[in-house]
């Protein structure tokens, strides 16, 4: 928070109160947390979603598209690669990729070091769109951030690094 600004209450303080009462027992630490990170990830989920819209595509389809830019020149990734990176089943990827290849931002070819493999290639106007995506979605992230200032920023990068690190590790 920045100097001078008071804390204000959210709906999570509400539900929080509410189970306070009816079971004052229960220790709700970790529902504050992921109560706020739930609704953070589905709004600025939404707020990206209008931001990608603005060029045609989806959020689904913005990550296939930035695996691609991601992944350098050539701009070329497998299907498999694909699913892998996005964590996506076969079908679903192939359902966007269908749907990306019909509006010109990618293509599918014969692997040629895989005679039954594809591979699959951001085209030039695939490149444009995400570059010009990529800088919507991060504008409305960083306006987003601007209630806080660049050392909790960092403090919170640091802080959702460790549990996310934290929460993968215990899943495996």
């Amino acid at each position: 928070m920045k100097e001078g600004r008071q804390q204000h209450r959210d709906p999570v303080d509400a539900i929080i109160g509410q189970w306070a009462a009816e079971r004052p027992d229960l220790d709700t630490k970790a529902m504050e947390v992921f109560g706020r990170i739930y609704r953070l990830s589905r709004a600025m989920g939404d707020r990206v979603e209008k931001a990608y819209a603005a060029y045609g595509i989806s959020r689904g389809e913005f990550d296939v598209l930035s695996a691609l830019r991601r992944s350098g020149e050539p701009y070329t990734l497998s299907p498999r690669q694909l699913s892998a990176t996005l964590m996506l089943t076969t079908g679903g990827m192939t359902g966007r990729l269908d749907k990306l290849e019909r509006a010109g931002l990618l293509r599918r070819s014969p692997d040629p070091h895989d005679r039954r493999g594809l591979q699959v290639t951001l085209t030039e106007k695939g490149f444009g769109v995400v570059d010009r995506a990529v800088g919507a979605g991060l504008a409305v992230q960083t306006e987003a951030l601007s209630s806080l200032d660049d050392e909790q920023t960092g403090q919170l990068t640091g802080l959702l690094r460790e549990l996310l690190t934290g929460t993968e590790r215990a899943e495996h």
